[in-house]
């Protein structure tokens, strides 16, 4: 309820979230808010920190001052990812947003690298600790402004499908878990005098470490080109088929400039009889309809088939029969016949997930199969092979 009305409040035309203005505002109230809590946090905790004598405490209270500096770093990265297209970068600046989630990640391991070396110092050089009661019900507090912010965070991520406050999300429920474990280290003097203080900080630090490293793995992947999600390949794919006269698609290519800003390029298959202008008008219709509705920037290539022919009939038959009959083959298209007489060169595509068949054998090998079994039907064939690699699972 919160979360909603402070979108409602501070955020305009708030549910077009495809719009750019409206998506950075998210950002930036991510991370206003993000400054405030954490900021609040440290304040809190060094204040219990000091009261009690805990490291752990102290530990967490700093991790709470790395995180409001993250939310600094938010906002700064929504502000450059917004950053009109230019002639070094003709496809926008939205892959900042994905580089601000990787700096967050990396100090967000630092500070677990520093407690650590802290809390290893307490174990060395133990102090009595004893149980007080402000600071073990400020820290309290700080678990439930925690948890309220990661609900925060999770929406706003969601809401605008973006990988630094999905990040910002995740950090906070890592804090829920560190501080719970801190409010138990700040309840074992009731209970033992052994000065366990300095092993629950490596155990928060450790929390903080595997955070900073799961966000680090979440955030680099696009930037270094992870796939794009089945769903927007199937919304592609089913999209272009949907249009009249497009019987086929391959060679789908997804490229991520940033949330929001995809481009992808795809072939059609076209009858090759058909008049041009006329399937023109249907392919335009189709790369501006779709990129309207999927809020992408789609190129939509044209692929003539061959007239159908019985020669062309039957020798496609025998090619299903081979490819049906491979596991390694997906799929094949872009089949045509070239050449007259006896002498003929078949000329097709076959599909392949390129991380199967490399454990099996290699493009080369892969091809003389399929050679040599169609040159054991029509010996006077030639086939030209093109070997497409499929990352993509529908």
């Amino acid at each position: 309820m919160i979360s909603k009305f402070l979108v409602n409040k501070f955020i305009k035309n708030n549910s077009d979230v495809e719009d750019e203005n409206v998506r950075v505002s998210y950002g930036y109230l991510g991370g206003i808010v993000g400054i405030i809590i954490n900021s609040l946090l440290f304040i809190i905790k060094v204040v219990a920190g000091l009261l009690s004598g805990s490291i752990a405490v102290l530990a967490d209270a700093f991790n709470n001052l790395s995180d409001a500096a993250s939310s600094i770093i938010t906002i700064i990265g929504f502000k450059l990812s917004k950053a009109p297209a230019d002639k070094e970068h003709p496809f926008g600046h939205g892959r900042i947003e994905y580089i601000s989630a990787l700096i967050v990640s990396f100090m967000v391991i630092i500070v677990g690298f520093e407690f650590i070396k802290t809390s290893i110092s307490t174990i060395l050089n133990p102090k009595p600790l004893k149980f007080e009661l402000i600071p073990f019900i400020l820290v309290l507090v700080s678990i439930g402004f925690k948890l309220w912010l990661s609900k925060f965070n999770k929406f706003m991520g969601n809401r605008i499908n973006s990988t630094a406050l999905k990040a910002a999300a995740l950090d906070a429920m890592g804090d829920v878990f560190t501080s719970s474990v801190v409010v138990l280290s700040l309840l074992t003097p009731m209970f033992t005098s052994l000065p366990i203080d300095g092993y629950v900080g490596v155990l928060v630090a450790l929390a903080i470490l595997y955070s900073g490293f799961t966000l680090v793995k979440d955030t680099i992947g696009p930037l270094i080109g992870e796939a794009p999600s089945p769903e927007l390949v199937k919304a592609i794919t089913e999209g272009v088929l949907s249009y009249d006269n497009i019987t086929g698609v391959h060679d789908l290519i997804i490229h991520n400039y940033g949330p929001g800003k995809c481009m992808a390029s795809i072939h059609a298959e076209i009858p090759a009889s058909i008049n041009v202008m006329k399937i023109h008008e249907i392919i335009d219709t189709a790369e501006r309809e779709l990129s309207k509705k999927l809020n992408i920037y789609l190129v939509i290539h044209m692929d003539p088939i061959s007239v159908e022919t019985e020669e062309i009939k039957e020798t496609r038959k025998e090619i299903e029969k081979i490819i049906k009959y491979n596991p390694l083959i997906k799929s094949f298209h872009d089949f045509r016949i070239i050449g007259e007489g006896d002498h003929k060169n078949l000329i097709f595509d076959v599909v392949v997930n390129p991380n199967t068949l490399n454990k099996i054998m290699s493009e080369d090998e892969l091809k003389a199969q399929i050679i040599s079994e169609m040159k054991s039907i029509h010996p006077d064939y030639n086939c030209i092979i093109t070997i497409d690699n499929d990352f993509h699972e529908v």
